[in-house]
């Protein structure tokens, strides 16, 4: 059963353009699961997965799935423009021990809704791990209709959906569908619509920020969670905030990346490199991030001098 909660979608920590910095990854794992988060997501957007080497893919997941020791279940992205590769992540995540797989739609060829209704259930059929799509139409220019979720939930390999496209009436409509599969879990991607998400019926968030600032995120879920609205309103000002690490530097669809791995190399978790094309920030940018990190963290102690976070 794949939990609820938050489960961060974790960053692909690097010593250069394809050596993993196993040292790194291991102070991030430790840093998330020290504040409590739900699960572990690997290889997607925030974890730059299609654009590393499939060797560092399958070295991140068999290194990720032995930190994690079972400690809290691990998803892991095996979204490619090829569905026998995409099989062959699966398999390497399986024999990990990994718990679940997370499949976008193919992102060179568009595929048609009828087509996408056949992917994911051939795919599902064959994958080793129960499946969950992936909605994120802004980087794979194609969505997942709500009407191709409502078909997906007929297969019982796939067992939910990872929500990016911060689209509050796409959520309804999928969300409309869940009654025969209260099993199925809905996850959205964007922090600043989170707990109006999870008190629409939202299982959980897989967001970039609980990186950064994990026990934030995931104080914030538990207040959705359990309709403490003065904890929402509390904890809410500064969840949006978190919004603003994305938008450091020249607006960029891979901005938000950047500005996580900044702020996790200058928290001294990991080095700040990414995979190529993309370079890390510039000394003025890094200057940015660092500003960011010292008035977030001074808010949230702040916070938890008022029983907001802690």
């Amino acid at each position: 059963m794949i939990p609820r909660g938050i489960i961060p979608p974790l960053i692909t920590p690097l010593l250069g353009d394809d050596p993993l910095d196993p040292a790194g990854l291991e102070r991030l794992v430790e840093h998330v699961l020290a504040d409590g988060v739900h699960g572990l997501f690997l290889l997607g957007t925030t974890g730059e997965g299609p654009s590393l080497s499939y060797r560092l893919r399958q070295e991140m997941i068999e290194r990720t799935c032995r930190l994690v020791r079972q400690r809290v279940p691990v998803l892991v992205c095996i979204s490619d423009t090829s569905r026998v590769e995409s099989l062959r992540i699966a398999a390497w995540a399986a024999d990990a021990g990994a718990d679940a797989a997370v499949a976008a739609p193919p992102y060179y060829a568009p595929a048609s809704q009828a087509e996408l209704q056949q992917y994911f259930a051939e795919l599902a059929t064959v994958c080793p791990l129960p499946l969950l799509l992936y909605n994120i139409p802004s980087l794979t220019k194609v969505r997942i209709e709500p009407e191709t979720v409502r078909h997906a939930m007929d297969h019982p390999r796939i067992v939910g959906l990872k929500d990016s496209s911060a689209n509050l009436c796409y959520l309804h409509q999928v969300l409309r569908f869940r009654g025969p599969r209260p099993d199925w879990r809905i996850f959205v991607g964007d922090e600043e619509t989170l707990a109006y998400a999870i008190q629409a019926g939202a299982d959980g968030g897989v967001n970039g920020g609980a990186n950064v600032f994990p026990k934030l995120l995931v104080r914030f879920y538990e207040a959705a969670r359990d309709g403490d609205l003065v904890r929402i309103e509390r904890l809410r000002a500064l969840v949006v905030r978190l919004g603003d690490l994305y938008r450091i530097g020249q607006p960029h669809a891979c901005s938000g990346i950047k500005g996580v791995k900044c702020a996790l190399s200058l928290k001294g978790i990991c080095r700040d490199l990414l995979a190529a094309p993309l370079q890390p920030f510039e000394e003025h940018e890094r200057e940015s991030v660092r500003r960011f990190l010292e008035e977030v963290s001074d808010e949230i102690a702040s916070l938890s001098d008022h029983r907001g976070v802690n």
